[in-house]
């Protein structure tokens, strides 16, 4: 079966404080491509999320995200930093954990309660 071409998929991210949750994203690294009244289109390492002026608790703490990395202890150093530097509400960081399917992941909560997985792959 054939189907129509895909060029590209962005997940829609929910934002309590969208400017919050602009200048946590750009501080972590993604770029901010555009914006239009409550809409913004973020890219990191050429994948790109649409964050929302949106938000219903239950659904953005659900909500994940899955990154993958070359080294997720680089990004536990790089977003405790950041968090310990500025005040981005409720995020937070944990240290990486090794997880059954071979990776290991630094998890972020963003201030939204959106959950980050910063995955590097052990498998070999």
């Amino acid at each position: 079966m054939t189907h129509p071409g895909v060029s590209d998929t962005k997940p829609f991210v929910p934002a309590l404080d969208f400017d919050l949750s602009m200048q946590f994203y750009t501080s972590l690294g993604w770029k901010r491509n555009w914006e239009v009244d409550g809409l913004a289109e973020l890219e990191l390492a050429d994948s790109r999320i649409l964050l929302q002026d949106f938000y219903v608790r239950e659904w953005a703490e659900n909500w994940m995200l899955y990154v993958v990395v070359d080294d997720a202890r680089a990004w536990f150093e790089h977003v405790d930093s950041l968090i310990g530097k500025g005040s981005f509400g409720d995020a937070r960081v944990q240290e990486q954990q090794e997880e059954a399917y071979g990776a290991r992941v630094t998890y972020v909560h963003d201030p939204s309660g959106v959950l980050i997985h910063f995955a590097e792959s052990t498998d070999q």
